[in-house]
């Protein structure tokens, strides 16, 4: 559209928050029953399994959403190939970097935790000759997520920069002007649902991208659902508006998800009702968490722009942090919640030291960690 529109700072506190609950999520997996993980407590409890079924409803799906209203800002400025070089230094080459440096001691202390006894040094090449993970050593984990974006971006960069530049604007006006009315935004998630409804029970989430038959496209319309809100201001006033809406129908969802789980009503999971109840609750919790920020998180602070920079870097390391830190906690003694909570605390503390000491003020630290570059030289 031809009108430029300004990121937002509620989209930046959410970021924010979403990132922060990846922390507690992955905080949270040593010690969750019944999913499996890199490293596992001896005891396990049900109770943080059930927090992380429900986190893991929407926190990738807001962050997508995120991703999607961000990169209709980017490219309110910068024509297709100039986002497309953004993207590849802003996510290719974090990828490579993580690929390299931040996930082989992951899959290091994984093999040791199961028998294998050669040093770091030792392990390293394995990466290079043993396949991917889980037979082989080579794997991006987390990073998963980056992987996703920059294929999405990098291939829908055409339909963006036609979207916002389009000669046709009075008709997508009218377009994003029909879903505005009434309660039809809900309809922005049809494709998504429709995906997760009759393709989820058949092929499960892999995160390997090559046989991510599902999960790659239901993560995609999170992603477009997110460029067009953006891209029609409107759309975001309706997020804001029914946010009450979305909030009811996202509890309403996780409740009878659970009575299902809870029951044991096997013949009732595998309906296709139930299978659509996922991706409604993700929805609707992400369209009650974006309206509610609108309203009450769209406040700049001096703060922001120092956890913005901050937050990506974060990602990035925070999961090669927890694995090391659970590498030697679940040998302790210690209850389930004094392990999660510490966990939790040293793996902010130490990732948020790592990136404010050394990458944050080193150019190539910013680089190779998908930074913005510094134009002043702030004391630390």
């Amino acid at each position: 559209m031809q009108t430029l529109i300004s990121r937002q700072a509620y989209l930046d506190w959410l970021r924010i928050l979403a990132i922060a609950g990846v922390l507690f999520f992955h905080s949270a997996m040593p010690y969750v029953a019944e999913w499996g993980w890199h490293l596992k407590n001896k005891e396990l409890s049900n109770l943080l399994m059930e927090f992380n079924f429900w986190l893991s409803r929407f926190r990738m799906p807001l962050l997508l959403f995120i991703s999607g209203a961000v990169t209709c800002v980017m490219l309110q400025k910068r024509t297709g190939s100039g986002f497309i070089g953004l993207r590849f230094r802003r996510l290719f080459i974090p990828l490579i970097a993580g690929v390299l440096i931040v996930v082989p001691p992951q899959v290091y202390l994984e093999r040791v935790h199961n028998g294998y006894t050669g040093n770091f040094f030792d392990f390293y090449p394995t990466i290079f000759t043993s396949g991917a993970y889980p037979a082989g050593n080579f794997s991006w984990h987390h990073l998963w997520f980056i992987v996703y974006l920059f294929i999405y971006d990098v291939v829908f960069t055409p339909f963006f920069t036609w979207i916002i530049r389009s000669r046709a604007k009075h008709w997508f006006d009218q377009l994003f002007s029909w879903f505005a009315t009434g309660r039809r935004i809900y309809l922005l998630m049809l494709p998504g649902v429709l995906i997760h409804t009759f393709l989820a029970g058949k092929f499960p989430g892999t995160n390997d991208l090559i046989h991510d038959y599902c999960f790659f496209f239901y993560w995609l319309f999170f992603l477009l659902v997110g460029f067009l809100c953006m891209c029609a201001p409107a759309l975001m006033d309706c997020l804001e508006r029914d946010r009450r809406l979305s909030l009811a129908i996202a509890f309403a969802s996780i409740i009878c998800i659970n009575y299902f789980r809870w029951n044991n009503l096997e013949d009732a999971i595998q309906t296709r009702f139930y299978w659509a109840l996922y991706p409604v609750m993700a929805y609707m919790w992400v369209f009650a968490l974006v309206g509610y920020g609108k309203r009450y998180l769209n406040k700049p602070h001096k703060s922001l722009g120092y956890l913005n920079q901050m937050v990506y870097p974060f990602y990035i390391v925070h999961q090669t942090v927890i694995v090391i830190l659970t590498f030697y906690v679940i040998r302790t003694t210690d209850t389930i919640w004094m392990k999660y909570f510490f966990t939790v605390l040293l793996t902010l503390a130490i990732s948020l030291t790592l990136i404010h000491v050394f990458i944050r003020p080193f150019k190539a630290g910013r680089w190779l960690f998908g930074m913005k570059d510094q134009t002043t030289n702030k004391p630390a």
